[in-house]
């Protein structure tokens, strides 16, 4: 399989994911990427189209404990955002996992933002 058709592929789950998942400002999406190198993580209002809570491993304070888009990366980046969203009033979000299987990284992001305070 070529790299052009997988792409197109993955497009064509997160579409159909997000037909079905959408956030709302009581209860926002949670959508989460891994790339290669980093994990990213924001709480997202859809009906009014605004970023509530975004948070990587780029982050200035996650920066300097070199984290990477790893378990660690995963488990740390997961407990943070769920501080954030406290902080901004958010408790129950929609999980959104972009696509990717429910496993591994996904998996262990979604029970640390579980285990952190965050409804499902």
């Amino acid at each position: 399989m070529n790299y052009k058709k997988k792409a197109i592929l993955n497009q064509k789950r997160r579409w159909r994911i997000r037909k079905k998942v959408n956030g709302t400002a009581e209860r926002p999406r949670l959508a989460v990427h891994f790339s290669g190198k980093h994990v990213y993580a924001q709480c997202i209002d859809d009906t009014a189209g605004r970023t509530l809570v975004f948070l990587s491993s780029l982050d200035k304070e996650l920066r300097e404990k070199s984290l990477k888009g790893n378990l660690d990366g995963a488990r740390e980046v997961a407990s943070r955002l769920c501080e954030k969203a406290k902080a901004a009033g958010i408790t129950r979000v929609v999980f959104d996992r972009s696509g990717r299987r429910y496993h591994g990284r996904v998996k262990l992001f979604a029970d640390s933002a579980r285990e952190a305070g965050l409804e499902f």
